[in-house]
């Protein structure tokens, strides 16, 4: 009788574990499951839930803690399913029970130790524990994708997909989109050449590459040097560094760049240098580039373009426009006509010295003189030196506001010459950071007119945490100093807070679990931006943190 039990449970978990690609299209319809980075392919971190609202909030309260055994940082956002927590940072992949805060297995990340030379961010992990069809995606510092089974965590396949001595590392969680995993990478400031890579999920075979700095010949390369500087754009930079969006409806999967290698744009003769720091919209299938918009031409700054896409259907002009938001490292918030790359519009979120404005009709920036003045050879100050670091904004489909946390500390920085070393730095500046007494921000801001509705300031530094807007009017974030914190989303006032045992640099979640509703977010700090930042100020260590509403 026993092994007839055991039989049924297992049939019935073999059928429950099997996601599709249905519930993948249709993250949100169930409260029950969190099946996507983002809460959803469009990545809005937007939840109809409104169990929690702004009248009871106070009554939050942490229902269970799980440690989670590594000191490297948690930046990745939780996956729910049939009653199960995914979770992954860089060093493990765990299956928690949702009720209880149980470990239900654990899988221990193998990899060589010496890529911690290369990996200057860390041994951690963007993005969030992919599941599809009864397994589990996910990568490793080392290079690796892999599948796990989900029931049990039990490797079933590895491929590698590059050499990390060449300067690549893989922090970057894959994606199933339309039957195929894709999986960028990272790289940056380094001798890296960006990629996007398409696999079969059965069976890890990669199907197609698609290279994010074009090959003399190929579209594109004529933005690149290749008689002056025939090797510049083997090296020429353009990492993924974070997960993309999809629409099905347009079969388009979108992508950011990073910025080009190296940062002196003398090594790249002063050219566009495509595809780096710009926007990719890509078919699934194939890898095939269908539209491009480039944020910064010649991105000499470390500016990027790898911050989140949100597609969000817009009135504009009286007339439905299917948008793109992007909230960019430069300091611009872009709204972009997600089906050819139109810019709609561009305004400026912090405090901004690199560009006057965003030209709506060429869709370049009309620089000020710092490029110009660094060019020859002055030591200028940049601001901001990121306006963002590796968040997800939310935004309310409904009200139409944007909510991101925003840094503005200033870089200094001097171009100077720079040796090619092949998984070396190569950037070619001088640079140090300078800190204004208000460092950060939470802003609510409109993307589409740009005006600001409330811009709070952070205490000392600026926020990596990501945000998360619910239908009840709250808004949840965290602080790298390990506060977990709701807001007002009409105000920006703060409404609750629990102090969690690190800094806070990753994405919440909210769910429901038999009919109550959950909010969840990991803490441990860990990335080079939040290193930098805090120092020994505050402890390092993941954990899982769970919270619903005290009953009265």
């Amino acid at each position: 009788m026993k092994k007839i039990l055991a039989l049924v449970l297992s049939a019935a978990c073999g059928v429950a574990c099997a996601q599709t690609a249905d519930e993948l299209l249709n993250a949100g319809k169930n409260t029950e499951n969190v099946t996507n980075y983002g809460m959803g392919y469009d990545l809005k971190m937007f939840s109809p839930l409104k169990e929690i609202n702004k009248s009871n909030v106070k009554r939050l309260v942490p229902v269970w803690n799980f440690m989670l055994t590594s000191d490297m940082g948690e930046m990745s956002q939780p996956t729910v399913y049939n009653g199960v927590m995914y979770v992954v940072n860089g060093n493990w992949t765990f299956a928690i029970d949702v009720a209880t805060g149980r470990q239900i297995w654990r899988t221990p990340v193998t990899y060589d130790r010496a890529v911690m030379r290369v990996a200057n961010t860390g041994v951690i992990m963007r993005g969030a524990a992919t599941i599809y069809d009864g397994k589990l995606y996910r990568t490793t510092v080392d290079c690796h994708v892999m599948a796990l089974d989900l029931k049990t965590g039990k490797e079933l396949w590895k491929t590698k997909f590059a050499e990390w001595k060449e300067s690549y590392v893989g922090i970057v969680a894959p994606m199933i989109v339309n039957g195929v995993l894709i999986s960028g990478m990272a790289g940056g400031d380094r001798t890296a050449r960006g990629f996007i890579d398409g696999y079969d999920p059965q069976t890890g075979k990669q199907l197609w590459r698609t290279w994010t700095i074009p090959a003399p010949g190929e579209k594109g390369s004529e933005t690149w040097p290749n008689k002056d500087l025939p090797d510049a754009w083997k090296y020429g930079g353009g990492a993924t560094w974070q997960p993309g969006s999809y629409d099905p409806q347009l079969d388009l999967f979108y992508i950011g760049t990073g910025n080009a290698e190296p940062y002196n744009p003398k090594y790249r003769a002063g050219m566009d240098s495509l595809y780096a720091a710009s926007l990719l919209a890509i078919r699934p299938k194939t890898g095939e580039i269908v539209w491009h918009y480039q944020y910064i031409p010649n991105d000499s700054y470390d500016f990027d373009g790898t911050a989140e896409s949100i597609l969000a259907d817009i009135q504009i002009d009286g007339k439905p426009r299917k948008a793109l938001i992007n909230v960019n490292k430069n300091g611009f918030v872009y709204v972009l006509d997600r089906t050819n790359g139109q810019l709609i519009a561009a305004h400026p979120f912090v405090n901004q010295n690199w560009a006057k404005y965003i030209d709506l009709k060429t869709g370049r920036p009309v620089l000020t003189d710092i490029l110009d003045r660094a060019v020859k050879g002055e030591t200028v100050d940049l601001l901001p030196r990121h306006a963002t670091n590796a968040t997800l904004s939310a935004y309310n489909p409904k009200t139409g506001m944007l909510f991101l946390n925003s840094w503005e500390y200033i870089r200094s920085m001097k171009f100077v010459d720079v040796k090619l070393d092949i998984g070396a730095s190569y950037i070619g500046i001088d640079s140090s950071t300078k800190v204004p007494d208000e460092a950060g921000y939470h802003v609510a801001i409109n993307p589409l007119t740009g005006k600001t509705a409330w811009k709070i300031p952070l205490e000392k530094y600026g926020s990596s945490a990501g945000t998360l807007a619910t239908d009840s009017g709250l808004l949840f974030t965290g602080l790298l100093t390990g506060e977990f914190i709701a807001l007002d989303q009409d105000n920006g006032k703060r409404l609750w807070q629990f102090k969690t045992g690190s800094g806070i640099v990753g994405p919440p979640i909210t769910y429901t679990h038999k009919g109550v509703q959950y909010v969840t977010i990991l803490s441990g700090r860990g990335g080079a931006v939040s290193g930098r930042a805090l120092g020994d100020t505050v402890p390092a260590g993941g954990s899982v943190y769970t919270f619903a509403l005290m009953p009265q």
